[in-house]
């Protein structure tokens, strides 16, 4: 199948079609008719998943696998249109839709669709007449009129009922996204509801309703401008279109321009879906614990009468070759990186030469031995770099991309990227390395088949490529027939002066644009209203799950290795991978040195094996070390082929006993790490939920500041960090095992290789860092050239304790959690404030550690005052609604009955319960305590812990843009410069103080 390494290969956007490789499959056996069934299915003979593939009458595709990890259903839902396939004149159309397919129909999303409808058709005819108008005032009158005629059909309408109904069924992670290519509509279900969840579907597609259309565009402004602030967005759009002067790619936007999402067309989003939104352009993808002949059993009952239509065949032109290096500047306040770019064949060709440039993109960058990898990360040539596919379905562009290190230009940054292809070209790589890298593809196998996810996402990348799935799984075989010379000629003839480069500099951007937000009027949301399909959907029976909570004594062995040292079992019944943990409970609160000496680490050899050899040899083993450092805890991992533990663990352990100290490797990366904190104060998320919220919850003596200034840093010697490696396994600490051996023969191999001494040293005491109680409201700013402006709400409460543990969990699924919550419609449904917003009641993560209040908006600064104002009301006076509320217990309860915790999961959820001072499951506490709970127990909790509080606020925002004025309203305003949020010095500063 499509090639993935365990790396994760950035496919952008979203696109879930993650390739991955099958064993080999021999013959396609078409159309076989299943026994006592009615309906015929291909199958295809080898194929791991054992899919099945149904064609209904109508053209509707269904693939289908079973795994039955737990009682759940990955579903996704594909429809053969994206961004592609938007008119030149109307771009954004395909995306735009995606938004409005969560409004309902005439059955749902409304209260009397007869009456509403007269309102709808008036409005989308305003809407044609207001994309003819020219002139500013007129255009505002105008929108005025529509606003009005909004307001009053909004009385008809049932905000968020699809989304009430699915999260009403259980579902989890409910959400669409829209490529170049596709359009792709998810949910997660529990397999009990099965039948309610087509019934909403084969309803949901049988027709497009523009309700709420303007409060909904106003969140696709906001998506806009989000896209506009992202500096990485810009070179996204820079190397589309580069690399492809005249295809749809690189000429229009998935989102849409500007102009066209301020002149928008209803009618054009309803011709697109009438004629891209038919069954013989859609497929039903499936993976979970579900019976295939039932299941197409209800398929047919609710999509069988969905009419076909004849489509039209997406054409295109080919682009021409592409002859010279072609350059192209963006710029923003993000760090500088350049990118380089080829073009190849799309996915959808399912060609030898796609395999090939799959093959090639490994080599180079794998993240363990690729050139790219040993070439300039290992030897620190640059802060970061790697290559990646930016799969679709005409064209695959290769992305090579690179960070410099301090005073280097992205000039020359460029030239190392393009230096390892030049080796790639000359065969400048060892004969074992493709044998390696499908090592890598078996590792990555075996993983994604643990994902229902996964495998439903091959099913959309087959269908919306249309590729048969016997070709989609037989790519290995080929790509094994692929020798080096063959690679080499490739290379050689693809990767030549027919490159793009896009060089992201930092600076104020010459192109910013930005949308205007429009007047809006708060529109009614009807929240305790429900549908006649909505009631009936209540009536249809479905088999109630039970929960199945963990005894973890009895899924969890517990046994002792050498020394005394604890080790804590879990068997893979499942597949041949192992994963190895050595857990300490010290981390970089108490010594923040830790983090550095962690990685050092990767930089090191031993007496007997450079740096480089290590990695090399790991990879040829199919296995992969780490070691991880948290506030609290380190953890040392080894993970791969079982088949393999024994020399990787041996090459492991030897590594963590024997690292040499290398001082020229520590320079390097003391060089980087400088220049990493420097690009990290460029960086907006950072600024916010590193930087400001923890300057928020705890002030200036933060967990974010307690690190190595930047002086100290450059002090710190090498052999005090290898001392520091080389002591983790002396302290005390505990082992997680999870793998195929039984546990005998698991600490056979522990007692002979993993070294100990005759005394193990004691964990020093944690530091720990307590949130401030704020005394007064205050709000906390730091300036960022942006379009929008992003705030936190934050409130420190009390210590954490297990009994608020179910109240806290229903208020935040209540209140602040999906599309369902309170917090979103009313932010996002009824007045089109954000595009992103949510709110939650924090618990601690371990016993003694405090609670706190968080809540974030995410808007234009524009729209700063009403955003704000929206927020502190909602936390303050929290809407009541029964039926909201009798929704959110019925979806938190469903979702608990058919959650599974499996694999090695189960230890580290026993890990994050001993931290809490627990010694069983609390799940079975909180599903008991909800079920009895009722909105006024939420209220109370509300009252107590959320209202009233003194908040203070967090805000990134360009200063220029941002109403101080407003702000002082919600306490004393203070600007925060970027080194009182992250503690350490300039690299300028510590110079002179030396």
């Amino acid at each position: 199948m499509k090639l993935l390494s365990l790396r994760l290969k950035n496919t952008f956007l979203g696109a879930l079609a993650l390739p991955i490789l099958l064993t080999a499959c021999n013959v396609s056996t078409p159309f076989q008719l299943s026994e006592n069934y009615k309906y015929d299915y291909q199958q295809v003979e080898g194929d791991p998943l054992k899919a099945k593939i149904y064609t209904l009458k109508n053209g509707l595709k269904v693939y289908m696998s079973v795994y039955k990890d737990a009682p759940r259903i990955q579903t996704y839902i594909a429809v053969k249109a994206g961004g592609k396939y938007d008119p030149v004149e109307a771009t954004g159309l395909a995306h735009y839709l995606e938004h409005m397919m969560f409004k309902g129909t005439d059955e749902f999303g409304t209260m009397n669709y007869a009456e509403e409808k007269v309102l709808l058709d008036s409005i989308e005819r305003m809407f044609e007449h207001y994309r003819t108008l020219e002139d500013p005032k007129e255009r505002k009158e105008y929108y005025t009129l529509i606003d009005e005629v909004s307001n009053q059909a909004s009385k008809l309408a049932i905000a968020n009922e699809y989304d009430k109904m699915v999260s009403g069924i259980g579902a989890t992670g409910t959400n669409a996204y829209t490529t170049t290519d596709r359009t792709v509509y998810i949910n997660d279900i529990p397999s009990t509801s099965l039948e309610k969840w087509l019934k909403i579907e084969g309803e949901r597609f049988s027709m497009i309703v523009n309700r709420l259309f303007h409060t909904e565009l106003e969140a696709v402004y906001e998506e806009k401008n989000r896209s506009l602030d992202a500096d990485g967005w810009k070179v996204y759009a820079a190397t589309l279109e580069t690399m492809f002067p005249t295809h749809k790619y690189g000429q229009q936007t998935v989102i849409g321009t500007i102009d066209h999402l301020k002149n928008p067309s209803i009618t054009e989003i309803r011709k697109y879906f009438d004629q891209y939104y038919r069954p013989n352009n859609v497929a039903i993808c499936l993976s979970g614990d579900l019976d295939p002949d039932q299941t197409i059993d209800l398929i047919e009952k609710y999509f069988g009468n969905w009419e076909a239509k004849p489509l039209e065949e997406y054409t295109y032109q080919e682009e021409a070759p592409i002859k010279e290096v072609v350059e192209r500047e963006v710029f923003g306040p993000d760090a500088a990186n350049v990118t380089v770019n080829f073009r190849f064949p799309g996915e959808a060709s399912n060609s030898r030469d796609f395999l090939k440039m799959k093959l090639c993109d490994m080599i180079l960058s794998n993240s363990k031995a690729g050139l790219i990898d040993l070439n300039l990360k290992q030897k620190q040539e640059v802060v970061s770099a790697g290559c990646y596919p930016m799969i679709m379905n005409d064209y695959t562009v290769h992305s090579f991309y690179a960070t410099p290190k301090e005073g280097q230009t992205l000039e020359e940054a460029r030239d190392l990227l393009l230096g390892q292809i030049e080796l790639l070209k000359q065969g400048a790589f060892e004969d074992w390395l493709i044998d390696a890298v499908i090592n890598d593809f078996k590792k990555s196998q075996i993983q994604q088949f643990e994902s229902n996810s996964a495998r439903a996402s091959m099913f959309v990348s087959a269908f919306t490529n249309d590729i048969p799935w016997k070709d989609y799984v037989n790519d290995l075989e080929e790509m094994r027939t692929i020798t080096k010379e063959e690679l080499v000629a490739f290379a050689n003839a693809q990767y030549a002066k027919n490159y793009s480069v896009i060089y992201k500099r930092v600076g104020e951007d010459p192109n910013a644009r930005k949308i205007e937000k429009p007047e809006i009027t708060k529109v009614d949301l009807n929240r305790g209203v429900t549908s006649t399909f909505s009631q009936v959907l209540d009536t249809l029976q479905s088999k109630k799950l039970e929960p199945v909570f963990l005894a973890y004594d009895k899924v969890i062995q517990e046994e002792k290795m050498n020394k005394g040292v604890l080790v804590r079992y879990k068997q893979n019944e499942e597949n041949d991978l192992f994963k190895l943990y050595y857990l300490l409970d010290v981390g970089s609160n108490t010594n923040p040195t830790l983090s550095m000496a962690v990685e050092y680490l990767k930089f090191l050899g031993t007496d007997k094996m450079s740096s480089e050899q290590i990695q090399k040899e790991f990879y040829k083993l199919g296995c992969d070390f780490g070691v991880n450092v948290s506030s609290d805890q380190v953890y040392v991992y080894l993970q791969g082929l079982d088949e393999n533990m024994e020399p990787a663990l041996t090459l492991f352990e030897e590594l963590l006993a024997n690292a040499q100290p290398d001082k020229e490797a520590l320079s390097l990366m003391v060089a980087n790490k400088l220049k990493m904190r420097e690009d990290l104060k460029k960086n907006k998320r950072a600024i916010l939920m590193q930087g400001l919220r923890n300057y928020g919850l705890y002030g200036a003596d933060s967990p974010l500041r307690n690190d190595l200034s930047n002086q100290e840093l450059q002090e710190v010697a090498a052999n005090s960090l290898v001392q520091m490696i080389q002591g983790l396994t002396k302290m005390e600490h505990r082992v997680l095992y999870y793998g195929p051996r039984a546990s005998s023969k698991a600490i056979a191999v522990l007692n002979e290789l993993h070294t100990l001494p005759e005394t193990l040293t004691a964990i020093p005491e944690e530091k720990k860092f307590e949130m401030k109680d704020a005394v007064e409201p205050k709000v906390y700013w730091t300036d960022y050239d942006m379009v929008q402006a992003e705030i936190l709400f934050l409130a420190k409460s009390d210590k954490y304790t297990p009994k608020r543990e179910a109240v806290a969990r229903l208020y935040n699924e209540y209140f602040g959690g999906g599309m369902g919550s309170i917090v979103f419609q009313e932010m996002r449904e009824a007045q089109g404030l954000a595009y992103s917003v949510y709110s939650m009641y924090a618990q601690g993560s371990k016993e003694g550690k405090s609670d706190y209040v968080f809540a974030y908006v995410g808007t234009q600064a524009d729209k700063l005052e009403e955003s704000l104002k929206g927020m502190k009301k909602l936390l303050t006076d929290m809407p009541l609604d029964e039926k909201s509320f009798e929704n959110a217990k019925k979806s938190m309860l469903s979702k608990m009955e058919s959650k599974r915790i499996t694999k090695a999961s189960v230890l580290f959820d026993y890990e994050r319960t001993l931290k809490k001072g627990l010694n069983h499951d609390i799940r079975k506490d909180v599903y008991e305590a909800i079920q009895n709970m009722t909105l006024e127990d939420v209220k109370t909790f509300q009252e107590e812990f959320v209202k009233g509080q003194n908040y203070t606020l967090c805000v990134v925002g360009d200063k220029e843009k941002l109403d101080f004025e407003v702000l002082s309203q919600y306490g004393k305003v203070q600007e925060l410069s970027l080194e009182d949020l992250f503690g350490f010095e300039s690299p300028e500063r510590v110079e002179k103080e030396l």
